[in-house]
């Protein structure tokens, strides 16, 4: 960019050298057109208002950082943003008929009976906590009262409980 340009100018130019560039970064995050327009735009929008504080150095890597910035954060909003659809929906977003059918009856308790088997499967005091939180879902200051322990006791055992039974689930998976 020039610096005797107006800023006017200095954007047109920006536009001009990595409009595409620009759409295409958005375009690979996102995987969304239209939502990939808008966020080339508000990346120009925000090239444009920090005009002022950039020094003129690697304009590429600067609109191309700005870029995946505003991706980034779209993204991360993202999952704010979806509305649940029927074949997606959480279980009690579903039809009354398919909650009670033999089928869904029978993986949940096949679920239910794999959390436990892996619950037991921990060293203790993690194997008791994991039973509690996950199995019979009671949350950490029930759990803490029952026991007689500290609440900040407890919850650093299910912490640490929830990264055991991740790993014995990501064995499963990789095995």
């Amino acid at each position: 960019m020039e610096l005797n340009q107006s800023r006017e100018e200095q954007l047109s130019a920006l536009i001009d050298s990595y409009g595409n560039l620009v759409f295409s970064i958005c375009y690979k995050m996102t995987s969304d057109y239209f939502a990939s327009e808008d966020l080339s735009q508000e990346t120009f929008l925000s090239a444009y208002k920090h005009l002022s504080e950039f020094d003129g150095e690697y304009e590429k890597a600067w609109i191309c950082r700005i870029a995946t910035n505003k991706c980034l954060d779209y993204l991360r909003g993202a999952g704010r943003r979806i509305v649940p659809v029927e074949d997606i929906c959480e279980e009690n977003c579903r039809p009354p008929d398919l909650q009670g059918t033999p089928e869904h009856i029978c993986l949940e308790d096949e679920v239910r009976e794999t959390l436990l088997a892996r619950c037991r499967s921990l060293k203790p005091p993690y194997d008791e906590i994991a039973k509690a939180y996950y199995y019979d879902e009671m949350d950490a200051g029930e759990i803490a009262v029952q026991r007689g322990m500290k609440l900040k006791t407890v919850q650093t055992q299910i912490y640490r409980a929830r990264s055991m039974l991740r790993k014995l689930y990501g064995k499963e998976k990789g095995a």
